[in-house]
């Protein structure tokens, strides 16, 4: 049998264990899988482009666990009343291929985007970092905030979108939030203005500039996850060329990250890099840092991972046929027999 978690079973998981619980863990889940970045099987995601978004497959596997996800972006969704960003995903034994988690993602997926900015952040941002900007007041920004307070200790958050209905909704989520202030820009140079942090997480599948030179100050990280497709950016080239650059997968990045916009040869390092410490992430104080993230299916893998333990742990979702389990594994048809004597009969 397969463990299936529907979205209301996630929403329990959450409820049972409390976001930011959740959010620690799945951090630490990932960050022990960039630990062994070498045990597993990668690719750059498979991609389906239309004109009004984008569908596509992640997989990942190690020796034990084969995962993907299936993930789509249409910004153009929310003006059909329907989620910008949806998402399944599946978790399979190695070494049998029996499929062992089919779950919803789109909560989850939502989490481990929150979880991995901030973890990336531990190691990028100035340890003394207590504000953050946030541009892009969409599905994922409460995730976001939740998640950097929680794993960085920022109080202060600065909120910018062209919807001031967006800003408006992540406010009032968010009014009582403990040791959360919330301030409303009424631009992106004022909310970023002194911060310590900038995150930008936007929709729109075009060559943005939503950060201009001018506004990047000594010692700002920059957390860049709204560009995560070709022809879609957040970051004036000039300030991707000035920074520290931190990526998840280099080939995915070149293709999908603020990186599209640099030749090809530019110097950037990946994230696993910096976690197992090979390499410094931030060389000083004033230095800018950008973790020009896109996501990658090891954090799904991750995020999938925790999740199937969790919920075993808890004793949530349900046991769901998705694979035949046969007395005789050569004779699929079996399955059949009794539906063919049932034409049978009412041929007769």
């Amino acid at each position: 049998m397969t463990r299936y978690i529907d979205v209301t079973d996630l929403s329990r998981l959450v409820a049972r264990k409390g976001l930011t619980t959740c959010l620690e863990e799945m951090a630490e889940y990932i960050r022990q899988d960039y630990l062994r970045w070498n045990d597993f099987e990668k690719c750059a995601r498979v991609a389906n482009h239309s004109p009004d978004g984008v569908i596509e497959l992640m997989p990942a596997s190690d020796a034990n666990l084969y995962a993907f996800k299936y993930v789509n972006g249409h910004p153009k969704n929310t003006h059909r009343g329907m989620l910008t960003v949806m998402a399944f995903g599946a978790l399979g034994d190695v070494d049998t291929g029996k499929p062992l988690l089919l779950s919803e993602m789109t909560l989850t997926t939502a989490m481990r985007t929150a979880a991995t900015s901030a973890l990336a952040a531990r190691y990028l941002a100035r340890p003394d970092s207590r504000s953050m900007a946030l541009i892009g007041n969409g599905s994922q920004s409460e995730f976001q905030a939740i998640a950097f307070h929680t794993l960085l200790g920022i109080e202060e958050i600065r909120l910018y979108d062209l919807d001031p209905q967006a800003s408006a909704k992540l406010a009032a989520n968010l009014a009582a939030y403990p040791g959360i202030r919330l301030v409303i820009a009424g631009s992106v140079a004022e909310a970023v203005r002194g911060a310590d942090i900038i995150t930008t997480v936007t929709a729109d599948k075009a060559y943005a500039t939503i950060l201009t030179p001018e506004m990047i100050e000594p010692g700002m990280h920059l957390n860049a996850v709204g560009g995560d497709c070709p022809g879609k950016t957040e970051l004036h080239r000039d300030i991707v060329e000035r920074a520290r650059v931190i990526v998840e997968y280099e080939p995915q990045s070149r293709i999908e990250g603020e990186i599209q916009q640099m030749p090809a040869d530019s110097p950037v390092t990946e994230f696993w890099q910096v976690v197992n410490g090979e390499i410094a992430g931030r060389e000083n104080a004033a230095q800018v840092t950008l973790f020009d993230s896109v996501g990658f299916a090891i954090e799904d893998y991750s995020a999938l991972r925790y999740v199937l333990d969790v919920a075993k742990a808890l004793d949530i979702g349900s046991e769901i046929g998705l694979v035949p389990d046969l007395k005789n594994p050569k004779d699929l048809y079996a399955l059949l027999q009794p539906a063919v004597a049932d034409v049978q009969k009412r041929r007769a």
